[in-house]
Protein backbone atom coordinates (compact mmCIF):
# COMPACT_ATOMS: atom_id res chain seq x y z
CA UNK A 1 0.00 0.00 0.00
CA UNK A 2 1.33 3.73 -1.15
CA UNK A 3 0.01 5.65 1.59
CA UNK A 4 -0.82 9.48 -0.23
CA UNK A 5 1.02 10.94 3.20
CA UNK A 6 4.28 8.88 1.56
CA UNK A 7 4.34 10.82 -1.25
CA UNK A 8 6.31 14.15 -1.90
CA UNK A 9 4.28 17.04 -1.12
CA UNK A 10 3.94 18.13 -5.01
CA UNK A 11 2.35 15.31 -6.18
CA UNK A 12 -0.38 14.76 -3.35
CA UNK A 13 -3.80 15.33 -4.61
CA UNK A 14 -5.00 18.12 -2.33
CA UNK A 15 -1.63 20.26 -2.88
CA UNK A 16 -1.82 19.89 -6.61
CA UNK A 17 -5.24 20.84 -6.39
CA UNK A 18 -4.29 23.83 -4.23
CA UNK A 19 -1.27 24.61 -6.51
CA UNK A 20 -2.16 23.86 -10.00
CA UNK A 21 -6.41 23.76 -9.59
CA UNK A 22 -8.80 21.17 -10.10
CA UNK A 23 -8.76 20.29 -13.58
CA UNK A 24 -4.88 18.93 -13.48
CA UNK A 25 -6.15 16.04 -11.32
CA UNK A 26 -7.13 12.69 -12.52
CA UNK A 27 -10.73 11.41 -11.63
CA UNK A 28 -8.99 9.20 -9.10
CA UNK A 29 -6.83 11.95 -7.07
CA UNK A 30 -10.57 14.01 -7.51
CA UNK A 31 -12.90 11.18 -5.62
CA UNK A 32 -9.38 10.77 -3.29
CA UNK A 33 -9.39 14.52 -2.17
CA UNK A 34 -12.94 14.41 -1.65
CA UNK A 35 -12.72 10.76 0.43
CA UNK A 36 -9.81 12.43 2.30
CA UNK A 37 -8.67 8.86 4.01
CA UNK A 38 -8.26 5.58 3.17
CA UNK A 39 -8.55 2.39 5.32
CA UNK A 40 -5.39 0.17 7.21
CA UNK A 41 -5.08 -1.73 4.03
CA UNK A 42 -5.82 0.31 1.45
CA UNK A 43 -4.87 4.11 0.39
CA UNK A 44 -7.16 6.40 -0.86
CA UNK A 45 -5.92 6.80 -3.91
CA UNK A 46 -6.63 2.97 -4.31
CA UNK A 47 -9.96 3.28 -2.64
CA UNK A 48 -10.72 5.77 -5.40
CA UNK A 49 -9.27 3.45 -8.30
CA UNK A 50 -11.82 0.80 -6.76
CA UNK A 51 -14.79 2.76 -6.80
CA UNK A 52 -14.12 4.01 -10.13
CA UNK A 53 -13.28 1.45 -11.73
CA UNK A 54 -16.65 1.11 -13.82
CA UNK A 55 -16.73 5.00 -14.23
CA UNK A 56 -18.79 8.11 -12.56
CA UNK A 57 -21.78 7.23 -14.37
CA UNK A 58 -21.65 3.48 -12.74
CA UNK A 59 -20.72 5.46 -9.35
CA UNK A 60 -23.58 7.76 -9.39
CA UNK A 61 -26.01 4.97 -9.99
CA UNK A 62 -24.78 3.26 -6.53
CA UNK A 63 -27.45 3.73 -3.45
CA UNK A 64 -26.22 4.23 -0.13
CA UNK A 65 -26.77 1.38 1.59
CA UNK A 66 -24.78 -0.26 -1.39
CA UNK A 67 -22.07 1.87 -0.87
CA UNK A 68 -22.09 1.45 2.83
CA UNK A 69 -21.12 -2.41 2.64
CA UNK A 70 -17.50 -1.23 1.01
CA UNK A 71 -14.61 -1.35 3.80
CA UNK A 72 -14.12 2.04 4.15
CA UNK A 73 -17.01 3.75 3.52
CA UNK A 74 -18.64 5.26 6.30
CA UNK A 75 -21.94 7.21 6.73
CA UNK A 76 -20.35 10.65 6.54
CA UNK A 77 -17.53 9.36 3.46
CA UNK A 78 -20.84 7.97 1.53
CA UNK A 79 -23.26 11.30 2.36
CA UNK A 80 -20.09 13.54 1.39
CA UNK A 81 -19.78 11.94 -1.70
CA UNK A 82 -23.59 11.62 -2.63
CA UNK A 83 -23.95 15.15 -2.43
CA UNK A 84 -20.86 16.03 -4.53
CA UNK A 85 -22.18 13.64 -7.13
CA UNK A 86 -25.80 15.62 -7.22
CA UNK A 87 -23.94 18.78 -6.95
CA UNK A 88 -22.61 17.90 -10.61
CA UNK A 89 -25.90 17.31 -11.42
CA UNK A 90 -27.48 20.35 -10.66
CA UNK A 91 -24.77 22.23 -12.16
CA UNK A 92 -25.08 20.10 -15.67
CA UNK A 93 -28.94 21.30 -15.26
CA UNK A 94 -28.82 24.85 -14.68
CA UNK A 95 -26.35 24.90 -17.71
CA UNK A 96 -28.54 23.50 -19.69
CA UNK A 97 -31.27 26.48 -18.91
CA UNK A 98 -33.67 24.32 -18.50
CA UNK A 99 -34.12 24.50 -22.62
CA UNK A 100 -33.92 20.31 -24.11
CA UNK A 101 -32.19 20.47 -27.44
CA UNK A 102 -32.18 16.76 -27.72
CA UNK A 103 -32.43 13.47 -25.80
CA UNK A 104 -29.02 13.76 -23.92
CA UNK A 105 -30.94 16.63 -22.01
CA UNK A 106 -33.55 14.74 -20.94
CA UNK A 107 -31.23 12.23 -19.92
CA UNK A 108 -29.58 14.29 -17.58
CA UNK A 109 -32.89 15.59 -16.08
CA UNK A 110 -34.18 12.45 -15.74
CA UNK A 111 -31.01 10.86 -14.43
CA UNK A 112 -32.74 9.52 -10.99
CA UNK A 113 -34.72 7.09 -13.39
CA UNK A 114 -32.09 5.19 -13.68
CA UNK A 115 -31.87 3.71 -10.79
CA UNK A 116 -35.40 2.85 -10.02
CA UNK A 117 -36.66 -0.51 -9.73
CA UNK A 118 -39.42 -0.40 -10.89
CA UNK A 119 -40.95 1.38 -14.23
CA UNK A 120 -42.10 4.93 -14.24
CA UNK A 121 -43.61 7.14 -17.08
CA UNK A 122 -43.22 10.90 -17.48
CA UNK A 123 -44.11 13.44 -19.40
CA UNK A 124 -41.95 16.94 -19.99
CA UNK A 125 -44.32 19.68 -20.91
CA UNK A 126 -42.46 22.26 -23.30
CA UNK A 127 -43.45 25.42 -24.17
CA UNK A 128 -42.94 27.22 -27.79
CA UNK A 129 -38.76 27.24 -27.04
CA UNK A 130 -38.39 24.00 -25.79
CA UNK A 131 -37.96 24.64 -22.30
CA UNK A 132 -39.26 22.70 -19.60
CA UNK A 133 -42.81 23.69 -18.25
CA UNK A 134 -43.01 21.03 -15.74
CA UNK A 135 -42.28 17.29 -15.61
CA UNK A 136 -44.63 14.63 -14.25
CA UNK A 137 -44.57 11.06 -12.98
CA UNK A 138 -48.26 10.44 -14.86
CA UNK A 139 -47.98 6.22 -14.27
CA UNK A 140 -46.00 3.64 -12.11
CA UNK A 141 -45.18 0.25 -12.72
CA UNK A 142 -44.03 -3.09 -12.11
CA UNK A 143 -40.65 -4.30 -12.52
CA UNK A 144 -40.98 -4.99 -16.68
CA UNK A 145 -43.96 -2.57 -17.53
CA UNK A 146 -46.28 0.24 -16.96
CA UNK A 147 -49.79 1.20 -18.57
CA UNK A 148 -50.33 4.22 -20.14
CA UNK A 149 -53.32 5.75 -21.25
CA UNK A 150 -52.75 8.95 -23.76
CA UNK A 151 -55.82 10.82 -22.89
CA UNK A 152 -54.60 11.16 -19.18
CA UNK A 153 -51.54 12.21 -20.58
CA UNK A 154 -52.71 14.63 -22.60
CA UNK A 155 -55.34 16.22 -20.10
CA UNK A 156 -52.15 16.94 -18.05
CA UNK A 157 -50.70 18.86 -21.26
CA UNK A 158 -54.00 20.93 -21.67
CA UNK A 159 -53.66 21.76 -18.27
CA UNK A 160 -50.05 22.91 -18.80
CA UNK A 161 -51.20 25.02 -21.97
CA UNK A 162 -47.72 23.50 -23.45
CA UNK A 163 -46.25 23.74 -27.24
CA UNK A 164 -45.35 19.77 -26.95
CA UNK A 165 -44.34 17.25 -25.07
CA UNK A 166 -41.55 14.74 -24.47
CA UNK A 167 -42.71 11.35 -22.42
CA UNK A 168 -39.87 9.02 -20.90
CA UNK A 169 -40.13 5.67 -19.23
CA UNK A 170 -37.07 3.39 -17.83
CA UNK A 171 -36.56 -0.33 -18.01
CA UNK A 172 -35.10 -1.28 -14.70
CA UNK A 173 -33.54 -4.58 -16.26
CA UNK A 174 -31.13 -2.11 -17.96
CA UNK A 175 -31.86 -2.48 -21.47
CA UNK A 176 -33.37 0.39 -22.99
CA UNK A 177 -34.29 -1.61 -26.53
CA UNK A 178 -38.21 -0.64 -27.36
CA UNK A 179 -40.24 -3.49 -27.10
CA UNK A 180 -43.20 -3.70 -29.72
CA UNK A 181 -45.63 -2.12 -26.87
CA UNK A 182 -43.43 0.60 -26.65
CA UNK A 183 -42.99 1.29 -30.19
CA UNK A 184 -47.20 0.58 -30.28
CA UNK A 185 -47.46 3.36 -27.37
CA UNK A 186 -45.46 5.75 -29.31
CA UNK A 187 -47.44 5.88 -32.20
CA UNK A 188 -50.41 6.07 -30.31
CA UNK A 189 -49.25 8.88 -28.51
CA UNK A 190 -47.74 10.71 -31.76
CA UNK A 191 -51.32 10.18 -33.08
CA UNK A 192 -53.27 11.93 -30.33
CA UNK A 193 -50.87 14.70 -30.15
CA UNK A 194 -51.47 15.34 -33.99
CA UNK A 195 -55.25 15.93 -33.60
CA UNK A 196 -55.06 18.22 -30.74
CA UNK A 197 -51.81 19.77 -32.12
CA UNK A 198 -49.73 18.98 -29.24
CA UNK A 199 -46.74 17.38 -31.12
CA UNK A 200 -44.77 14.48 -29.04
CA UNK A 201 -40.75 15.32 -29.79
CA UNK A 202 -39.52 11.97 -28.57
CA UNK A 203 -40.26 9.30 -26.54
CA UNK A 204 -37.06 8.49 -24.66
CA UNK A 205 -36.32 5.02 -22.60
CA UNK A 206 -33.55 4.90 -20.05
CA UNK A 207 -31.63 2.02 -18.98
CA UNK A 208 -28.55 1.31 -17.21
CA UNK A 209 -25.81 2.69 -19.00
CA UNK A 210 -27.61 3.52 -22.35
CA UNK A 211 -30.52 5.17 -23.28
CA UNK A 212 -32.58 5.35 -26.72
CA UNK A 213 -34.75 7.75 -28.21
CA UNK A 214 -37.53 5.87 -29.85
CA UNK A 215 -38.24 8.76 -32.50
CA UNK A 216 -34.66 9.12 -33.78
CA UNK A 217 -34.35 5.02 -33.50
CA UNK A 218 -30.66 5.78 -31.98
CA UNK A 219 -29.05 3.65 -28.99
CA UNK A 220 -26.59 6.14 -27.55
CA UNK A 221 -24.12 5.28 -23.94
CA UNK A 222 -25.10 7.39 -21.43
CA UNK A 223 -21.87 9.55 -20.99
CA UNK A 224 -22.99 12.63 -20.10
Amino acid sequence: MSRVQDLPSEERPRERLMRHGAKVLGDRELLAVLLGTGTSGQSVLELSGSLLQDGWQALSRRQAQELLQIKGLGQAKVALLLAALEIGNRVRRQEMGNRITGPEDVVILMEDMIRLNQEEFRVLFLNTKNQVLAIETIFRGGLDSVEVFPREVFKRAVGWACASIIVVHNHPSGDPSPSRADRSLTKRLEDAGDLLGIPVLDHVIVGRARHVSVHQGQLTELTN
